[in-house]
């Protein structure tokens, strides 16, 4: 009883193992054919689309050299399809794919692809903006390129496909250290131009810092020059403190100072000037109320000078020192500049 049971069941299940097989093998053979095909159909090649359909424009990366291995290059394409022709989307380059050469992986990957698309009248625009990353290197610098992309077009009346081939682009890929003695000369590439450094902010910087030199050292000049070429550096005091610093310090040195300042005063007064009037001449002149003093101190030395010159003045230096300072008082007052009462004369 058991061997008729064995034999029973052996003899269902034949003809559905022989079923499976030829199922699996039927399967098989049309995997094969549909690759075959595929292949035969990847291998031929479409006819060129006229020119006067397409109208391209690159912007490749800004260098062609110096990429090493992480790298990024970003590339745009701009592709003007006049009607009747339209892109085959599905022609479009496809993220992740690493390109072959040879039979070689170049190690140049798409990364990232996005496509925009601007409808008009007669023509549709396509801007393809393509990042790829450098994934490979080398112990010498050496030659990569981004690949031509083979795109599809669609005839919309008579449904013919063909291609339009987007040109290459071609660049160096450099190693991430140097083997090696490096001789300078053999490894300049001559894809790269020398390299300039931006000096624009120096020189603007340098440009600032002489002007304000320059503004610092004509206010100096102006404080302290004793020539005559600067506006308000010909005026009566102004000539009158160079006249005195020149004169000699002794008795008819001082006379000649005293005289050369009260010239001077009756100039910029409009008038003679003494004590008598000293109070309406500060008042027309307000620049020099500061030496109100200096000037009361001015007339009792003149008197001094010229009545008594025997007389102590009691001004603690030389007369003639002190007259040519008070000369600089009263120049700088008519320059529109603070005196220094308490300045210090330099010989």
């Amino acid at each position: 009883m058991p061997i008729y049971l064995l034999t029973t069941f052996t003899n269902t299940w034949q003809p559905k193992l022989m079923s499976m097989c030829m199922r699996t093998r039927f399967l098989l053979a049309f995997c094969a054919a549909s690759l075959f095909s595929q292949a035969v159909y990847a291998d031929i090649v479409l006819p060129d689309v006229d020119a006067k359909y397409v109208s391209l424009k690159q912007i490749n990366p800004s260098r062609d050299a110096g990429y090493v291995v992480g790298d990024v290059l970003d590339r745009t394409v701009i592709l003007d399809i006049k009607k009747p022709y339209e892109l085959v989307k599905e022609s479009l380059p496809i993220e992740g794919y690493e390109h072959r050469y040879r039979g070689q992986i170049s190690g140049i990957e798409l990364v990232k692809i996005n496509h925009l698309e601007t409808v008009s009248k007669d023509s549709v625009k396509h801007e393809l903006q393509l990042r790829y990353q450098v994934f490979t290197t080398g112990k010498l610098a050496k030659p990569a390129a981004l690949r031509a992309e083979i795109l599809k077009l669609r005839h919309t009346d008579s449904k013919e496909v063909v291609q339009y081939r987007v040109p290459s682009y071609s660049f160096r890929i450099s190693p991430l250290s140097v083997f090696g003695a490096v001789k300078l000369k053999e490894e300049m590439s001559p894809f790269v131009p020398p390299l300039f450094l931006d000096d624009q902010t120096d020189l603007l910087q340098l440009t600032l810092a002489i002007a304000a030199l320059s503004l610092s050292l004509l206010g100096l000049l102006y404080i302290l020059g004793v020539h005559a070429w600067l506006p308000r550096m010909g005026a009566p005091f102004a000539k009158a403190y160079r006249d005195i610093r020149k004169l000699p310090d002794n008795e008819a040195g001082i006379q000649q100072a005293a005289s050369r300042l009260h010239a001077a005063l009756n100039k910029t007064a409009g008038g003679v000037l003494f004590n008598s009037n000293l109070d309406q001449f500060l008042q027309n002149k307000p620049a020099y109320a500061l030496l109100r003093q200096e000037l009361e101190r001015f007339f009792a030395l003149s008197s001094l000078v010229f009545f008594a010159p025997v007389a102590h003045t009691h001004l603690g230096i030389s007369p003639k020192l002190w007259l040519q300072q008070f000369s600089r008082q009263l120049r700088d007052c008519e320059r529109g500049l603070l005196p220094s009462v308490k300045h210090k004369v330099s010989q």
